[in-house]
């Protein structure tokens, strides 16, 4: 796997790079070895940010935690990972992503999370309306939702705004 560390707001030390990778190595086995885990250290007032993204062959599983130690929210995103990969092997079994993932190394995770239930519980249909950004991000707030889709009219493609956690926007184009 392949580290990229980065840093926002702080300045990351050569232990917070070691202490980081020894943690998500433990994450190698379960993805193919061209795998990039791009793992970012915050800092926001007085919150310690850790985000872990891992991308291998089209399939991400990303992981962010605040604490008030980096090293606190390193062991909470790790166990967040290690919660996302026991669902993604539970909810597919044998239909595991064969590309990106290494299905032989699943038996290693012993818990089967049940309470996760992917039921479809109700159907919205709408006419998408081509329109900018800014628009769609009006509508959306206008309507209550924290994300909206529409038709981006400069690409013509079918886009994604949504609010993050920080209070943000943020814009999901999909790549053909």
């Amino acid at each position: 796997m392949n580290y990229i560390f980065k840093g926002k707001q702080v300045s990351v030390t050569a232990a917070m790079q070691e202490k980081a990778q020894k943690k998500i190595s433990k994450f190698e086995k379960f993805f193919k070895p061209d795998a990039e885990a791009v793992i970012t250290f915050k800092v926001e007032k007085e919150r310690n940010i850790f985000e872990v993204s891992i991308f291998s062959a089209g399939t991400i599983i990303r992981a962010e935690e605040r604490s008030t130690d980096m090293y606190a929210a390193m062991d909470l995103v790790v166990e967040k990972l290690e919660r996302q990969i026991r669902k993604y092997k539970t909810r597919l079994g044998k239909k595991i992503h064969q590309e990106a993932m290494v299905p032989e190394n699943f038996n290693i995770v012993e818990k089967i999370d049940e309470d996760n239930n992917f039921e479809v519980v109700r159907t919205k249909r709408f006419p998408l309306k081509p329109m900018d950004t800014e628009e769609a991000i009006l509508q959306m707030d206008l309507l209550g939702h924290t994300f909206f889709v529409f038709i981006n009219a400069e690409s013509e493609t079918v886009n994604v705004v949504y609010k993050r956690k920080d209070g943000r926007y943020g814009l999901i184009e999909p790549e053909i």
